[in-house]
């Protein structure tokens, strides 16, 4: 019988974001006073051997093979899903008719109707549940929504966003498998716009509000790879590079991209906001500095500013280190994880919830839709 502040993870998957989910897990406790002590239950994975391993190495209490019995678990309160988009609505739909909390990895779905479909079943379950868009909580990034809030910038006019990769510009990588399942449109739905725009959609929807259409171009560069789990060469269904224009609905201009094939850039997140007073800009290479610019500083010392954001009073940073000592990726997840457990305590979702995650796959649809029409696109609503 569990202590009835003890709340009992069952993760299905244990990749890269096994890993980092498990990392939060055990870091939240060290660091915050979270009302619900989280539980390592149990963790779930179609390999044996490395679902032990796993177990072994972050202190899981058991292990699955099928996770369809880690949900029929009395002993699992919440289900943590970080596996490939293709397998999110059917897990997540049965956890949530199982009543057990639902985290799930982002995309939300593999499209707005399957989105749907999830949405009303943990609505009509009433579980807590969150989406892991972890950029929210990069401290510099809510620290720009804290001013945004504050009505700093004044009226926005333009939002401008790109996230860049290289590491699929070789004609040898191969699709598919349990490594490569992100070029392989049967998993992933999508290429970067599912993969790295949703991150930066999902951001500019928290900190600028709604987008009302889109106009969109994408590319595939390699048209056909070998897919691991065949062997043959297969057509790529996978966009390599997306980019859009949109209308926001608070008046400003949208400009977003997002490529594979940038070379020289792992992983370049970048957004600026600029308004009618001032503008701000946040790069994920310095995550911890948030640069700003207000036009209503005296004009001898007006200019961009480099503001490090590790005092107490800043977002999250109270519960870290010193003044001046920065934090890194991995604490996205942490103060993610801190927050749900809040919020769970409380039975309510955590932002980003599963109907936040669908506003921004309502996105995602829009500007696939509009890059395969060649034309501008409303955004449904929902």
């Amino acid at each position: 019988m569990a202590a009835t502040n003890d709340l009992r993870i069952g993760i299905i998957g244990y990749g890269f974001m096994g890993r980092t989910h498990s990392n939060a897990y055990k870091q939240v406790p060290q660091f915050f006073d979270p009302p619900l002590r989280p539980v390592l239950k149990a963790v779930c994975g179609r390999d044996e051997a490395n679902a032990k391993a796993f177990a072994e190495r972050w202190g899981y209490e058991s292990i699955e093979t099928d996770w369809r019995k880690l949900i029929d678990r009395d002993d699992i309160d919440a289900v943590d899903i970080c596996t490939p988009n293709n397998t999110h609505a059917e897990i997540a739909i049965a956890a949530a008719e199982a009543g057990k909390m639902v985290l799930c990895e982002k995309p939300l779905s593999m499209d707005l109707k399957q989105g749907q479909q999830m949405v009303d079943a943990i609505e009509k379950a009433g579980v807590p549940n969150t989406v892991w868009y972890n950029y929210r909580r990069v401290p510099a990034v809510s620290l720009a929504k804290q001013l945004i809030d504050e009505g700093r910038l004044g009226k926005i006019f333009h939002y401008r966003a790109n996230f860049l990769q290289d590491w699929t510009i070789s004609a040898d990588l191969p699709q598919g498998g349990a490594a490569l399942w992100r070029l392989d449109a049967a998993a992933a739905g999508s290429g970067v716009t599912g993969d790295l725009l949703a991150h930066c959609i999902d951001t500019a929807l928290w900190l600028n509000g709604k987008i009302g259409d889109v106009c969109a171009m994408t590319e595939t560069f390699i048209k056909e790879r070998t897919h691991t789990l065949t062997g043959k060469v297969e057509k790529v269904g996978i966009d390599d590079a997306c980019a859009f224009l949109c209308h926001f609905e608070n008046g400003s201009l949208g400009l977003f991209e997002s490529t594979r094939y940038a070379r020289g850039h792992k992983a370049l997140y970048t957004l600026e906001i600029n308004g009618e007073h001032a503008s701000i800009r946040w790069d994920l290479h310095d995550l911890h500095r948030l640069e700003y610019f207000d036009h209503r500083d005296d004009s001898i010392v007006r200019g961009w500013r480099s503001v490090h954001v590790t005092d107490g009073d800043m977002p999250y940073m109270k519960h870290w280190w010193v003044p001046g000592l920065q934090i890194g990726y991995e604490h996205t997840f942490i103060h993610q994880f801190a927050d749900f457990l809040d919020c769970a305590a409380q039975g309510k979702p955590c932002p980003p919830t599963f109907r936040d995650a669908l506003a921004t796959q309502a996105v995602c649809d829009a500007v696939l839709d509009s890059a395969e029409q060649r034309k501008w696109e409303d955004v449904v609503p929902v």
